[in-house]
């Protein structure tokens, strides 16, 4: 089977995806075929840079996979009319707070947030910005891609439903039912959304969020003949399953 290439949480780091990029150009070539994890928007400083990179990634006919993160569901529907707020959060959070970045976002397209506004003027200042071109790709995501041997989605799985039967709420939310679930599903899980110090393989799953959105590292992975490598300028370091 050809390497299959894996970036975890993006969260807005344009700099840091184009290196990512570049290394697994460096390693796969321009054929790569890649699959980002989502949680391409919030916190960091581009996340308009982010969406404007990945969509001329596609346009060009790139073999890219694009999945959902729960952070890009929040920002899509945070666009429709009315907004509407995910049934997740807190109910003193919305996609706007500070500890989830959605200003940020909103700032990367112009929006200006030193004054203090009205939610519905934010709203009508993002439709008014963010081009229909990013809405549609963030609505046009999948949840999860499959191989023979793994399966991609951005927060994890049920443990014990059928990998075609889960819900989508669990593919973009879940964490503890999942991380404390340490008996092999059918595929190997790989998955972003929870963020760690680097790339960490469990055995029945492999974590790639390592913090971009905190300001740490993005990480670039690739999978072939059963392993899995974290790329660096150096080469490929293979990630071994923890005990």
């Amino acid at each position: 089977m050809s390497p299959i290439y894996a970036i975890g949480d993006i969260h807005g780091q344009l700099s840091m995806l184009q290196k990512v990029l570049e290394l697994i150009e460096d390693d796969g070539g321009p054929e790569a075929s890649i699959v980002f994890l989502g949680d391409y928007t919030d916190r960091g400083p581009d996340s308009c840079g982010v969406l404007d990179l990945l969509i001329q990634g596609r346009d060009a006919g790139r073999n890219w996979i694009f999945l959902k993160g729960n952070h890009d569901r929040m920002f899509e529907w945070f666009l429709q009319t009315p907004s509407r707020v995910d049934p997740y959060l807190f109910f003193d959070l919305s996609w706007l707070h500070d500890r989830l970045g959605g200003q940020n976002t909103l700032q990367s397209y112009g929006l200006d947030f030193t004054t203090r506004h009205r939610l519905s003027d934010i709203h009508a200042g993002a439709l008014k910005v963010v081009p229909t071109a990013h809405h549609t790709f963030l609505a046009e995501c999948q949840l999860y891609y499959e191989t023979e041997d793994l399966f991609f989605c951005h927060a994890g799985i049920r443990p014990d439903v059928a990998l075609q039967a889960q819900n989508e709420q669990d593919l973009l939310w879940i964490r503890t039912e999942f991380h404390t679930h340490i008996i092999s599903h059918s595929k190997v899980i790989v998955h972003g959304h929870s963020p760690v110090d680097q790339a960490c393989h469990y055995g029945n799953r492999v974590n790639l969020d390592s913090g971009a959105g905190y300001g740490h590292s993005l990480t670039a992975a690739v999978f072939e003949a059963g392993a899995c490598y974290v790329l660096t300028p150096e080469g490929r370091k293979e990630i071994l399953p923890t005990d």
